[in-house]
């Protein structure tokens, strides 16, 4: 199966080499292939493409959302609205606004009562969304190592078969699901990453997940 990376940031680069690692063909998508982070990434992942978003976003069949949040729908314009119609949609962007974080808490361009992804998902309404990966540093998203077991992701979209899916690929890169339904818990799960980053802004810790435990 093909997947395309919207996106050439950190981590774009690193769930496009988890995706070649899995058997997938994959293509990184960016403004500019001849950036020095993309020539490198293509040198140490010899069966990865790059490519535009447009070329991307029509080369995946699976799509995986990898922009900042302020750039992310003029980014799916660049790539094609119809590149997206009828696609899993992994969409692992935050709403950061751009300012400094408040004593360790991030601030955000949307509020609790609709989230970035719920404006992407009006954007390109027959996508398969799903929310994923944006609740941990790229650095624990694939195969995370914790003495205490596997983490959780948290995820959510509107259509089943699309959740069904995205769960069985973070089983294989080493996560625990937890679907927390429809498109609405994206306000709920977006906020994690202002969770997640505190103690990295307060005391420069970086390396921990989320675990949610069941009695």
């Amino acid at each position: 199966m093909k997947v395309g990376i919207i996106g050439s940031g950190p981590v774009g680069r690193v769930l496009g080499s988890a995706f070649l690692l899995e058997g997938y063909q994959v293509q990184l998508g960016t403004r500019n292939t001849s950036k020095n982070e993309v020539v490198q990434w293509k040198k140490e992942n010899s069966k990865g493409q790059t490519g535009s978003f447009a070329e991307t976003a029509q080369f995946g069949e699976i799509l995986v959302l990898a922009t900042n949040g302020l750039a992310t729908l003029d980014v799916i314009r660049l790539a094609g609205l119809e590149n997206f119609a009828g696609k899993i949609v992994i969409d692992t962007t935050n709403p950061i606004a751009a300012a400094p974080p408040e004593n360790g808490v991030l601030k955000f361009f949307t509020n609790l009562d609709e989230s970035l992804m719920e404006r992407i998902q009006k954007l390109i309404p027959t996508a398969q969304m799903v929310k994923a990966f944006n609740s941990v540093g790229n650095a624990q998203m694939y195969k995370p190592m914790f003495k205490t077991g596997k983490p959780t992701m948290f995820i959510c979209g509107n259509n089943d078969a699309a959740r069904k899916k995205v769960t069985e690929i973070l089983t294989a890169f080493g996560w625990d699901t937890e679907d927390m339904g429809k498109a609405e818990a994206a306000r709920a799960i977006e906020p994690l990453c202002m969770l997640w980053c505190i103690p990295g802004f307060l005391r420069n810790e970086w390396t921990h997940a989320f675990k949610l435990l069941k009695s």
